[in-house]
């Protein structure tokens, strides 16, 4: 977080004085004019525009920061504002832009704001421009798009990592070699991995060509991240048993069903009750990974819980129905078309969470599934008490699936179509997971 010089808080502190704040709230103002300048130095918003005050408002009420305290940064903001009012009639700056960068410094005491610290960085003289259109642009194309609600997240997290970079330079003037200056620094100065580049360099190559409308251009010289070769742990099926023995309902069927049919976690807990077909031993997924669809066998030892399972949720969903709930929520525009579809025992959760959602804006409780924090949580407790000295994650039982049936002499084009991989490519990473049978003495076939 950014810093303005003492002489600003010095003249800050005056201006509290003389507005008759009380000494036990000025501290609470210094906070939020420090919250101001790093919110406008972050998303490029100009420090001295009035205009920038009511997004910095939207941001603390997105961070649900109480009214009281909104009205208090509000009230820091303006202050602040009538600073720079004195300040332009030949007063003392008080504009963070307008101080020499030596004296503006973060947080952090080892890292300045300013361009010279790294000379892989841009002038800072280049920046200031708002990009607001450009990140609206990349939100509207990738919900076009129907891409899934992460993809939105980590595209917008790099393409502020990157205006940030660029010290919020005009969109319009920036260029392939603040790509590869950008990439570099996360090689070179970061020290990210090789994946971790490679999906800074797929959210800003989607930026360029659908936020500001241009090719990306040859992005050559860049210094690539090491890559390495990725070798996923896998459990045997008697540490599954072990991790599932030590873990209660239900995220010991949760860890069942990802092991049972290879599933995402997220692919897991976003099941419905119209997902399992019983009679035919298949369970669909809906919007996997890529928005594919795929369906999977059922393990037969399971359904004896499902059925067990489906008769807890048809009580849930009724006691549900009686205190007047709003059901669940629905994907995408789903609701618009099925007006009852949330409250229907179909597109109930399969695993929902114990509490209901209040949805302010409409003020209703609704009911969301468990959350994967919950289901990480339970099994990093159940592996301590089974002692398995493996880092275990939930897409371990994923990787256990694969490898388990490769050892079973499955075809892997098979086993690639029950994990939803594009590309076999990417299914043959469980080859190294397994001993190999192959016969290494040389030996003519005509011998055999």
């Amino acid at each position: 977080m950014i810093t303005g010089p003492e002489a600003l808080w010095r003249k800050f502190d005056t201006r509290l004085a003389a507005r008759d704040v009380p000494p036990e709230e000025r501290a609470g103002y210094r906070k939020w004019l420090r919250y101001y300048l790093d919110f406008c130095h972050k998303y490029g918003h100009p420090y001295a525009s009035a205009g920038s005050l009511p997004p910095f408002l939207s941001k603390l009420a997105s961070k649900r920061q109480t009214v009281s305290k909104r009205r208090q940064a509000e009230a820091a903001v303006r202050l602040y504002h009538g600073m720079l009012g004195e300040s332009a009639d030949g007063g003392e700056t008080s504009d963070p832009r307008q101080v020499p960068a030596r004296e503006i410094r973060e947080e952090s005491p080892s890292r300045e704001v300013c361009a010279s610290h790294s000379p892989c960085r841009p002038a800072a003289s280049e920046g200031g421009a708002s990009w607001r259109d450009q990140f609206a642009a990349l939100t509207n194309t990738i919900k076009l798009r129907h891409y899934s609600p992460k993809t939105l997240k980590t595209y917008t997290m790099w393409v502020r990592k990157f205006q940030r970079f660029t010290k919020s330079k005009a969109p319009g003037s920036l260029s392939t070699d603040d790509v590869k200056a950008f990439l570099t620094d996360l090689a070179v100065h970061k020290g990210v991995a090789a994946s971790t580049q490679d999906q800074a360099f797929n959210a800003l190559l989607f930026f360029f060509r659908h936020a500001l409308g241009r090719e990306f251009g040859k992005v050559d010289g860049v210094v690539r991240a090491k890559r390495k070769k990725y070798i996923p742990v896998v459990l045997s099926r008697e540490e599954i048993d072990r991790i599932i023995g030590f873990l209660e309902p239900p995220f010991d069927l949760v860890v069942k069903l990802l092991f049972g049919c290879g599933l995402r976690i997220s692919e897991c807990l976003d099941l419905r009750v119209g997902c399992f077909n019983l009679d035919a031993g298949v369970l669909t997924i809906h919007d996997g990974k890529g928005m594919k669809d795929r369906t999977v066998p059922l393990p037969r030892t399971l359904l004896p819980d499902i059925h067990a399972r489906l008769r807890e949720l048809a009580a849930l969903h009724q006691e549900d129905l009686e205190r007047g709930y709003a059901g669940v929520f629905l994907p995408s525009q789903l609701e618009k078309k099925y007006k009852n579809g949330p409250k229907e025992f179909i597109w109930q959760w399969f695993f929902p969470a114990r509490r209901l959602t209040h949805v302010v804006r409409d003020d209703e409780y609704r009911r969301y599934h468990i959350q994967p924090s919950h289901v990480n949580k339970a099994l990093r407790a159940a592996v301590k008490q089974a002692a398995i000295p493996k880092r275990v994650s939930p897409h371990t039982f994923r990787h256990s699936f694969a490898s388990h049936l490769l050892r079973a002499d499955y075809d892997i084009r098979r086993i690639r179509e029950l994990l939803g991989h594009s590309d076999v490519r990417t299914t043959m990473i469980y080859t190294h997971t397994v001993p190999s049978r192959t016969i290494k003495e040389a030996k003519s076939p005509l011998d055999f």
